[in-house]
């Protein structure tokens, strides 16, 4: 389950910097009783970033496909050892 904090605690850095890097989830903090922002740790942060840049190149890829841009890799190396001769 997602904490939320309101913004005050942000006063007290080290106990937030604790609950963020402890939390398998964001923390998303309120002010005035409305969403404000979101913290996470900078490991998180970064497989976050990981796996969107991975689903972004799977989804390009299959874009390429769909698009005939792609060959056969046995067709490919067939082609290039004939080119070359090896």
């Amino acid at each position: 389950m997602p904490k939320i904090i309101p913004i005050k605690e942000l006063k007290n850095t080290a106990s937030v910097s604790l609950m963020v890097r402890e939390s398998e989830e964001p923390v998303y903090v309120t002010k005035n009783g409305y969403g404000d922002m979101v913290l996470m740790s900078t490991e998180k942060y970064e497989k976050l970033m990981y796996e969107r840049d991975i689903m972004v190149k799977l989804l390009e890829g299959e874009q390429a496909i769909k698009r005939g841009e792609v060959e056969d890799a046995f067709e490919s190396i067939e082609r290039i050892s004939r080119k070359y001769g090896i």
